[in-house]
């Protein structure tokens, strides 16, 4: 995972873009039937926002005041 630094953009939120590389190899040890368990934490690190590339488009994970999650387009 590739993490670009932290930009105000116009509207003055601030957002990191994060970019994910699918692996095609198989890693021995992995089970790659569960799904990886990522906490909002880690994938927001402070910040409000993150934008999120996959297969060529943008989504935005942003958490709200009441602590809840909303994955836009």
């Amino acid at each position: 995972m590739t993490a670009i630094p932290p930009s105000s953009p116009p509207g003055g939120h601030d957002q990191v873009v994060v970019a994910c590389a699918a692996s095609t190899s198989a890693e021995p040890g992995i089970d790659h039937t569960a799904p990886q368990v990522l906490a909002s934490a880690s994938l927001l690190r402070g910040q409000k926002s993150v934008v999120i590339e996959h297969n060529g488009s943008s989504y935005r994970l942003q958490n709200t005041r009441q602590g809840k999650l909303i994955l836009t387009k």
